[in-house]
């Protein structure tokens, strides 16, 4: 960041009152943040919120956007949020449910239901925060939380933080459930300012660490201060404050800690020296290093030179969980098969632990033996379909295969319907494909029973018109990961299959089919999966040796793929 934090300080009006945002400010409660919105989102569905996601042209932003989309298809939190632990759950629920504020209180009470298992540790944000509120103490200044926590939890929170020395500092705190709505709404800072009794005006200063706080203290009325302990980059917030015609809640000052909040009050000390009750220089306290960032996230980088990939002639597309999502019916089909293992007689056809890819893979098989349930982080994370599931449970046993497949149909029937585009602009990334002159197809283990009906229902009007072929599950005598349904396709339109037909698919199963064929395989990471774990399920060893060739984290980077590799060819 900016290593001048007082760049503005001629626009600052003296303070009188300092007011702070509660966690991602002045404490650290991010394990216990994250943890909670990793059990409260797969809750969506029963409290009738998926429906109330906004719609991702709606979105403030293109990570807002990717982040409906994700929760919307996982039910979880996006893997660089994860990953950067920079943004508060008043952040996501802004984000995924824009103006519709009753979806949010929704939200927000499920969340507090949820982080009564996992509140409790709590530590100061960065090293020296009880001496920098000390510090604004001996200057006069009176200080408060103005906080989206529910009193139940900040009351607690601060008699345990630092060994409860901050609890005489605060001359007012105000919490979610002392106001009517939430933050941005500016009633949680107008009610700090009324109980202390002073004007809420640029006198008042807010401290928080997140956009949402920003547009708080302008709905306030009162002067923005950005705390960058969060380590953004710095064209975001220099963009908004570029742009401040366009950005109101533009800060007034950006500090990366509290060392640099204390520079700015300095810096109003020498200006007009005596407004304050002693000199800044006299009674700051000795300097504390920022907050360290996060460790970066491992994207996967595993894409080639694109001189090394043949141009595409035919591109094949697995269905479900690439082009579309109708995950919710899957899973709960296979929650309802898998009791039934052994009357199917497959319990004792189940992999060895020994046999599996990875240990991952032994712990699934293992929880499946022992409970004859999927694992719940297996239906937590949503991320893998039910072929790698029995290609994870059964090996090369096909025939325990067969029959699994056989049993999951007789209970998809009474779940599958609904389908969505797995990103809304699939449908003109297909069109595109076909406007150049290139075939497309589609490869399911999806029975055509159930196929047709997606493929009509999708986006009401349905795609039919935009493949050339389609191959599904029950058209040949081995499924995925066979090749059989991409080597009939490739017949069916005419071509052979040589490295001119890419096949994008999302799971393992996908890349194991393609390559054994001579065709391209082009891994579709729509579960955004990091680099280390692509590694560890495409080890690339002599047992398990396939990997893609490529590998692209949504369509646009697959449409960016297609041009560059067709533009060379003309």
């Amino acid at each position: 960041m900016n290593s001048e934090p007082i760049y503005l300080v001629n626009e600052l009006t003296f303070p009188n009152v300092i007011l702070f945002d509660w966690h991602g400010t002045l404490v650290d409660t991010l394990d216990a943040m994250y943890l909670t919105m990793e059990e409260m989102l797969p809750q969506l569905e029963s409290l009738d919120l998926v429906g109330r996601l906004i719609a991702e042209e709606q979105c403030r932003t293109q990570d807002d956007a990717k982040l409906v989309r994700y929760i919307r298809i996982f039910r979880r939190l996006h893997p660089k949020i994860l990953a950067e632990r920079r943004v508060s759950r008043t952040e996501i629920f802004n984000a995924i449910f824009g103006q519709d504020i009753e979806a949010k209180r929704t939200a927000h009470h499920a969340y507090n239901r949820c982080y009564r298992s996992h509140y409790g540790e709590v530590k100061p944000f960065q090293d020296g925060v009880f001496e920098y509120l000390s510090c604004l103490k001996k200057l006069g200044l009176r200080i408060g939380v103005a906080t989206n926590r529910s009193r139940e939890f900040l009351d607690q929170e601060i008699q345990l933080v630092d060994d409860g020395r901050w609890q005489s500092l605060f001359d007012v705190t105000v919490c979610a459930d002392d106001v009517k709505e939430y933050k941005p709404d500016p009633d949680v800072i107008h009610q700090a300012v009324a109980r202390l009794g002073v004007p809420c005006d640029e006198r008042v200063w807010y401290v928080g660490d997140s956009h949402t706080d920003m547009v708080t203290a302008f709905n306030a009325g009162v002067t923005r201060i950005f705390y960058n302990g969060a380590h953004w980059e710095e064209r975001w917030i220099d963009r908004i404050i570029a742009e401040k015609e366009k950005n109101p809640e533009a800060p007034a000052a950006v500090v990366d800690s509290f060392e640099e909040l204390i520079d700015v009050l300095m810096a109003l000390d020498q200006r007009e020296p005596g407004r304050f009750q002693c000199a800044v220089d006299a009674c700051r306290p000795r300097a504390f290093p920022r907050r360290a960032p996060p460790p970066p996230r491992v994207e996967p980088d595993w894409h080639p030179a694109v001189a090394t990939l043949t141009p595409p002639e035919l591109i094949l597309f697995d269905w479900h969980a690439t082009l579309v999502d109708t995950l919710d019916a899957m899973y709960h089909a296979v929650d309802d098969m898998l009791p039934q293992l052994e009357s199917l007689g497959l319990m004792n056809r189940l992999i060895k632990p020994e046999q599996s890819k990875s240990p991952e893979d032994a712990k699934l098989v293992e929880h499946v033996k022992n409970y004859r349930q999927l694992h719940p982080k297996i239906k937590a994370d949503r991320k893998i379909s039910r072929t790698d599931i029995f290609e994870v449970l059964f090996g090369e046993d096909q025939e325990a295969k067969q029959i699994a497949h056989k049993a999951f149909n007789h209970h998809y029937r009474n779940h599958f319907g609904t389908v969505l585009p797995f990103e809304p602009q699939v449908r003109a990334m297909l069109e595109g494909i076909r406007r150049l002159g290139l075939h497309v197809g589609v490869i399911t283990n999806r029975d055509r029973e159930f196929f047709e009906h997606e493929l009509a229902a999708v986006e009401d009007t349905g795609w039919a018109h935009l493949f050339d072929t389609a191959v599904c599950g029950d058209d040949t005598l081995k499924r995925k990961p066979h090749p059989d349904q991409l080597l009939l396709a490739i017949e069916r339109v005419g071509y052979a299959d040589t490295p001119a037909v890419w096949y994008v698919g999302d799971s393992t199963t996908d890349t194991i089919a393609s390559k054994a064929t001579n065709i391209t395989s082009v891994f579709f990471n729509g579960a955004q999966w990091d680099l280390p774990w692509l590694q560890k399920i495409f080890p690339g060893t002599s047992r398990f040796p396939h990997k893609p060739d490529v590998v692209v984290n949504d369509f646009s980077e697959f449409w960016a793929l297609v041009l560059a590799c067709v533009n060379r060819t003309q």
